[in-house]
């Protein structure tokens, strides 16, 4: 059974942005004062919700970023641009799984799935696709 993200391990060494790995990690996890490019807005990401984020994995070029925990609750996630750190796009959830954020569509998704769909399908990326899960 998958150990919850919270529970893993921090990995033992800080990284750069193209160190970030594209799948999640399942042994480790990687929070954001791990990350040596993290945008303030990353860093920041869980201060009211007493979470660090961590680093979840890839759509496209977009580094997943969550604060707050995996199940349903208050949960804040954050997605960068790799190529430029100052794209940011948030979706927020609250405690009855009831969600907002706008993506690089212009949209304000209130289902996540969709808003992972519009980073993945970003037209400013060209066609970078990656699977959304």
């Amino acid at each position: 059974m998958t150990m919850p993200a919270e529970e893993r391990p921090l990995i033992d060494h800080v990284v750069h942005t193209h160190e970030l790995p594209p799948l999640p990690q399942r042994e480790s996890r990687i929070i954001a004062s791990q990350w040596i490019e993290a945008p303030n807005e990353v860093k920041t990401l869980g201060n009211d919700l007493q979470a660090d984020p961590g680093y979840l994995r890839r759509i496209g070029r977009y580094l997943l970023w969550r604060a707050g925990p995996a199940v349903r609750a208050r949960a804040r996630y954050a997605a960068v641009d790799s190529t430029d750190l100052n794209r940011i796009w948030t979706f927020e959830l609250d405690a009855d799984g009831n969600g907002e954020g706008i993506g690089p569509d212009g949209i304000v998704h209130s289902r996540f799935r969709t808003w992972k769909e519009s980073l993945r399908d970003d037209p400013e990326l060209g066609s970078e696709s990656d699977e959304v899960s």
